[in-house]
Order: C-alpha cells, then sequence, then structure tokens
C-alpha cells in the first residue's frame, strides 16, 4: 500500500485546513483508512478512521464536531476536513490503511504515509 499525505501547513486558531491521501497498490474493500497524529516528544493518537465505503466513521474525542473524514468512493482519496483548528492539533499528520480500524486509532496501522505537517499558532 503506497500513502501520499498532502494538504498541511500553519495556520491560526480558528482556522481551517483538508488534508488529502491518495492511496494505490490496496484492495479498497478489505482496508479502513484514517488518520493519526504525532507531535514531537509525545505519543502517537489516532485522529479519525473510516471503513471502507464510508460506512463507520470513528473520532477521536479531542476532534469530534470539529474534523470530518470523508473519502471519494469514485478514486479512492481520503480528506480530513479540520475546522476550528486549536494550538494543541499541531503536529505530523498521518495517512493511514489497515484492515483493523482499532490500528489506525491506535496509530500502529499496517501501512502509513510519510506525513504532513500542521501548525495552528
Amino acid at each position: 500500500v503506497q500513502l501520499v499525505e498532502s494538504g498541511g501547513g500553519s495556520v491560526q486558531a480558528g482556522g481551517s485546513l483538508t488534508l488529502s491521501c491518495i492511496a494505490s497498490g490496496y484492495t479498497f474493500s478489505s482496508c479502513g483508512m484514517g488518520w493519526y497524529r504525532q507531535a514531537p516528544g509525545k505519543e502517537r493518537k489516532g485522529v479519525a478512521a473510516i471503513t471502507i465505503g464510508g460506512g463507520r466513521k470513528y473520532y477521536a474525542d479531542s476532534v469530534k464536531g470539529r474534523f470530518t473524514i470523508s473519502q471519494d468512493n469514485a478514486d479512492g482519496t481520503l480528506y480530513l476536513q479540520m475546522n476550528n483548528l486549536k494550538p494543541e492539533d499541531t503536529a505530523m499528520y498521518f495517512c493511514a490503511a489497515d484492515a483493523m480500524l482499532g490500528s489506525i486509532l491506535r496509530g500502529l496501522p499496517s501501512s502509513r504515509g510519510r506525513g504532513t505537517q500542521v501548525t495552528v499558532s
């Protein structure tokens, strides 16, 4: 599985960003996808995950109501719409894929991208 993220950047608190992840090399029907993040010196934390086809979505409590995960069923691109960003959202965000959503939400997926930096000031 190859995952490539984009869309990170620097924003002020209260701002918005949308992350994208282009995936290739796997069978969509056998995987869940999602995002986890890691700030310097801190543990990985799951942010959101989605079952292929979008039937189920899961969010970390810290982002509920602010972040939305979605997937374009036509090409499989994964998105994370982030609104009302807070300084504590600052981290490297990784796109992830795994047969088990729990692995993604624990920040331990079988496949991940190289990450995209989000900085909120």
